[in-house]
């Protein structure tokens, strides 16, 4: 639905851009008229009067708005409500000068009457007044067409385009958000590692360090005897190293 009224600015350049300049010409060829000899009385350049003002300035100036409005919008709704508003002033140019009578005084035109000969006084009424608001209500009629009828080609264009938006909201729908995103964001404590501590030796008994395989093997030695164990590396042949008290006390022993 919404590919379908959004439309290319392209669309009322050209409606827009004469609905522009016919509000233009009809707001201001009643100050500028009698610089041409083309006019209304009072035939003065620059005269303002309160008929001109609802009759020639008001409408032509919302002409030109609508015609702007046509000419920049980029959806259709934007741009029917600058046609509408063109085609009502048009329309004003058309009925505005007979109705006129209605509020002034002896039942007079407020914007006076033309000036010069028969063909210049038609002519002047149709530039002025009824032939200016036809023209501004067939372009605002045509702009209204142009926007208010949806071709096949827009349609399709606008459904593939549809579907691209749903298929694009149901994959990002689906995607579960990463973590720590979203408006309850839950904060990561950041992990600390302790360094590894080198364990304990294993104890035996009652509180008793285990030591067993972690101090050298000594040898054991008899109370009046002599070593039991042999080093290592000492065959059974070679006799077992005395004790340093031994050779000392057998020095002393020998006689001199």
């Amino acid at each position: 639905m919404a590919g379908i009224l959004r439309v290319p600015r392209s669309r009322g350049a050209l409606s827009g851009t004469l609905l522009v300049l016919l509000g233009a010409w009809g707001a201001l060829i009643a100050f500028i008229g009698p610089y041409f000899h083309y006019a209304f009385t009072p035939d003065r350049t620059w005269a303002y009067t309160s008929g001109r003002l609802w009759l020639e300035v008001l409408p032509g100036a919302a002409a030109a708005l609508g015609g702007l409005i046509v000419l920049v919008a980029a959806t259709r709704p934007t741009a029917v409500f600058g046609a509408w508003i063109a085609a009502l002033s048009g329309a004003w140019f058309v009925v505005g000068r007979p109705l006129s009578t209605l509020w002034t005084t002896g039942a007079t035109v407020a914007v006076g009457h033309p000036v010069g000969g028969h063909i210049t006084r038609a002519v002047e009424d149709i530039g002025f007044f009824t032939g200016l608001g036809a023209v501004i209500v067939f372009f605002a009629a045509m702009a209204l067409g142009r926007f208010t009828v949806v071709g096949a080609r827009e349609a399709a264009h606008a459904a593939s385009a549809d579907k691209r938006a749903a298929a694009a909201e149901t994959t990002a729908t689906d995607t579960p958000a990463p973590a720590g995103t979203g408006p309850f964001r839950r904060r990561t404590r950041p992990v600390v590692t302790t360094p590894a501590t080198t364990a304990a030796p294993a104890t035996s008994g009652a509180g008793r360090w285990n030591l067993t395989g972690r101090l050298p093997k000594l040898p054991r030695r008899r109370p009046d005897g002599p070593v039991t164990d042999r080093p290592a590396g000492m065959t059974a042949s070679q006799p077992a190293p005395e004790p340093a008290g031994q050779r000392s006390s057998r020095g002393s022993d020998t006689p001199s």
